[in-house]
């Protein structure tokens, strides 16, 4: 289990309390991937968690490992799909999911899966390991996706500007708590992620 939540690198920037006080609040885990961060927020702060990854690769490893947890519960499926339909979450939060997703599928969803003043906390990519930075337009472009034992996975990615991730959150109803921009720790290392926070202002 992780001890606190890296949303860019390990051990480095902001960790769990980027996401606020969370003890006894409903949260959800867009992309939770093996479950390590969802079963830390779930076992060291007392949230009631939901989990969940479109991965049943992932999820497979997760039940593994993390599957009795208290507290905790995970989901295969769409995350989108899954937010629309679900209960109201008080914190939902993603660690680098959410590049994955157009953001005007993603972000009306998440809204509507939040409490008014529920927070919305994630993370993506600002530069990638080309040293290619942030589109200026909200278009996809062409990654992959390496999974341990797994061939890589062509997916799309969006990696934007802050100033659109900004505006796209103003849109959507959200208030922008802030944008930091997180570096690598070694200077050799081209990878910025972006960690962003919002509010949701919309009931």
């Amino acid at each position: 289990m992780a001890d606190s939540i890296d949303w860019g690198f390990w051990g480095e920037g902001p960790g769990t309390e980027a996401l606020g006080e969370v003890s006894g609040k409903r949260v959800l885990d867009i992309g939770c991937g093996t479950g390590r961060y969802a079963a830390h927020v779930a076992r060291a702060c007392g949230a009631q968690v939901d989990a969940i990854d479109s991965s049943a690769t992932q999820l497979r490893r997760a039940l593994g490992q993390y599957g009795n947890t208290h507290g905790l519960s995970f989901v295969h499926g769409d995350a989108v799909e899954y937010a629309r339909a679900g209960a109201p979450y008080d914190v939902v939060y993603s660690v680098h999911a959410l590049g994955y997703i157009d953001p005007d599928r993603s972000l009306p969803a998440i809204r509507d899966a939040l409490r008014t003043g529920g927070r919305l906390v994630f993370s993506v990519l600002h530069t990638d390991a080309d040293g290619a930075g942030p589109s200026e337009t909200v278009r996809p472009r062409r990654a992959e996706v390496r999974l341990r034992d797994h061939t890589p996975l062509p997916v799309h990615m969006w990696v934007i500007a802050p100033s659109l991730w900004e505006e796209l959150l103003v849109r959507h109803g959200f208030d922008v708590e802030g944008i930091e921009i997180l570096a690598a720790p070694d200077a050799g290392n081209p990878v910025r992620c972006q960690l962003i926070s919002g509010v949701c202002s919309r009931p």
